[in-house]
């Protein structure tokens, strides 16, 4: 190991070479340079170094247009990028990060020519994401100075950066690298060595089942697309964000990950192969799940795949009047949309007094909706007025739609179906909320299995826009279309979807937030690290571990289990921390203790 005599200082961390000009090279370079670094970089290519100084003077240009820096502070930043295409332009650096492109051989031979040329105390950083910093490490003459420093795209902007040790880091660099990324204005999380680390270790496993989902032509790509845009408050939904990283680099990531797991979950889609070698990799090439207006553009373009702006594939039924089933959150949440669009709304519940307490939980939302200047008192009270609460099911005889919004449990939402079936009137729509459970086994319990539908919404139904449409295989035509058709006037956006377990959110949300879980129960990473990764990193409005105590580990576990009941893979098996918490009482918010503990209200 070095000595620590031998370890630079921070504040001698002065110079900084970028090895590898492509688009986040360019961006490392760019930070260094604006926190005050004198930054080499360098590339075999002279057009990508033209490209990476005008790059510079563009992204400065506009600082200086929003005035966030002055012309003089511009041309100091300009003037602390030197590029070269000879490595040995490195030789004077403190720093080395090395941002090639995902090669084992190309990175090695780049850290055996570093050994030959920078002075023995410079530190050399590898920006991979899926090849073994410790490999690298390891060939190299000073395997105590090699660790891993991997920013996010677009370096400026993101403001993660994982710092990878191995076996044989000095933990005197990895404290200067981190120190540095401090004074980069970065957020640095410590993870260890495996592919993918924090971050890409869970948003590739959920890229990777989001390009499965689309292969098996479960949903379209616009649908999966604003689905997790929608349902999970997400900044792109996972194919779009496919084709920015790169089809090929993604499936480069997972066969790493693949070959270190051994988890089906992380065997590249065979879609993400067919697309790499037909050179369809993205927004780079012009097209990839989708296609661009031109090689590199983030505009996309009507293709084969597009679908068209055309009204409904059957003629639709007629709805004026609709029944809400239950008297908790959800039911209350729906029957406000429903009467906020203007529909007349049975609210039925197992007893009167259920049913008005639900209505009175609505005013109280809707008299916050006054208070925040969103509606007018006067059209908040028409609202309500649109309201009947009823204590029996008896009360849906003339509904149009009947929607069940009741406990996630199949026997009771069977037994719930079979009154339907007798007070509601024939061509009535049957709808369930359900989030996991087959639609079809509801519809089964009727004698018009055709009539029923899944409407699956989320919560709160009042704010969120996205509906998953579930259909059967019994499900008739014009149901289908009068329900998406009725999804738009209230203000909703549908999206289809078959009935399987999970839908689209919920089949790739979960197992994402399961693999969250193993990664601290294998100890390696903290709750914290790995809720800062997803929201610095990925973009996440909520890192998994405080979603899971808001969502409650109990209604996680149970879906986790439906989910590895539907698609027996070992991967969705629920993590055994997951199970241990809820036998301990352990749910989350509600109980005031999950993966953490909260206030008791």
């Amino acid at each position: 190991m070095a000595s620590p005599q031998s370890d630079t200082p921070l504040s001698q961390i002065k110079t900084v070479a970028v090895v590898g000009l492509g688009t986040m090279g360019t961006g490392i370079a760019e930070v260094l340079a604006r926190a005050g670094r004198e930054v080499v970089g360098i590339d075999i290519s002279e057009a990508a170094t033209a490209r990476a100084h005008t790059a510079l003077e563009a992204a400065t240009a506009r600082a200086v247009e929003r005035e966030r820096i002055s012309e003089q502070e511009r041309e100091e930043v300009l003037g602390r990028l030197r590029t070269s295409t000879d490595l040995r332009a490195a030789a004077d650096a403190d720093l080395v990060i090395e941002v090639a492109p995902e090669s084992y051989e190309i990175k090695r031979q780049i850290f055996r020519e570093l050994d030959g040329i920078v002075r023995p105390e410079t530190v050399l950083a590898t920006g991979t994401n899926a090849l073994s910093v410790t490999r690298l490490a390891a060939d190299s003459a000073r395997p105590e100075r090699v660790l891993g420093l991997h920013f996010f795209n677009p370096a400026p902007a993101m403001k993660l950066v994982e710092v990878v040790s191995s076996v044989l880091t000095s933990p005197a660099a990895v404290a200067a690298v981190t120190d540095l990324a401090v004074e980069l204005g970065k957020e640095p999380v410590a993870v260890g060595d495996r592919p993918g680390f924090v971050a890409d270790g869970l948003l590739f496993g959920y890229l990777n089942q989001a390009a499965a989902m689309y292969e098996a032509k479960y949903a379209s790509r616009e649908d999966i697309d604003a689905a997790m845009k929608l349902g999970c408050g997400l900044p792109m939904g996972p194919l779009e964000l496919l084709d920015l990283i790169g089809v090929d680099t993604a499936r480069t990531v997972l066969e790493a990950m693949y070959a270190a797991s051994h988890d089906r979950l992380h065997a590249p889609a065979p879609i993400l192969r067919q697309l790499s070698e037909a050179g369809l990799t993205g927004r780079k090439s012009g097209r990839g799940f989708y296609t661009y207006e031109a090689p590199g553009s983030g505009t996309v373009v009507r293709d084969a795949l597009t679908p068209l702006a055309s009204g409904p594939e059957a003629p639709g039924r007629s709805v004026r009047s609709v029944g809400v089933a239950g008297s908790g959150t959800m039911a209350s949440g729906i029957a406000e949309v429903f009467a906020k669009a203007g529909y007349e709304v049975v609210l039925a519940a197992r007893s009167e007094e259920k049913a008005q307490s639900a209505k009175s939980r609505i005013g109280k939302s809707l008299s916050r909706s006054v208070d925040k200047g969103r509606m007018t008192a006067e059209a908040a009270a028409e609202t309500l007025e649109r309201i009947t609460p009823a204590g029996s099911y008896d009360a849906f005889a003339e509904v149009d739609l009947a929607l069940e919004a009741v406990a996630e449990d199949l026997e009771i939402k069977q037994q719930l179906f079979a009154v339907f079936d007798k007070v509601c009137k024939p061509g009535a729509i049957l709808a369930t909320t359900t989030s996991s459970l087959p639609v079809v086994a509801c519809a089964r319990a009727t004698s018009r299995p055709q009539d029923v539908i899944g409407m699956h919404f989320f919560n709160p139904a009042p704010a969120m826009k996205l509906v998953e449409v579930v259909r059967t295989v019994l499900t008739a035509d014009d149901v289908h279309a009068t329900v998406r058709e009725l999804c738009t006037k209230i203000r909703k956006h549908p999206v289809d979807c078959g009935d399987r377990a999970g839908f689209i959110v919920n089949a790739l949300l979960f197992p994402y937030l399961n693999n969250a879980i193993k990664m601290v129960q294998e100890h390696y990473a903290s709750l914290d690290d790995i809720d800062a990764a997803m929201k610095l990193g990925g973009g996440y409005p909520m890192g998994p571990f405080e979603l899971l105590d808001v969502v409650g580990l109990d209604v996680s576990l149970a879906i986790e289990k439906v989910l590895h009941r539907e698609f027996r893979d070992p991967g969705l098996a629920p993590a055994s921390l997951l199970e241990h918490l809820v036998a301990a009482g352990c749910l989350g918010r509600k109980t005031g203790r999950g993966f953490r503990e909260y206030a008791r209200r």
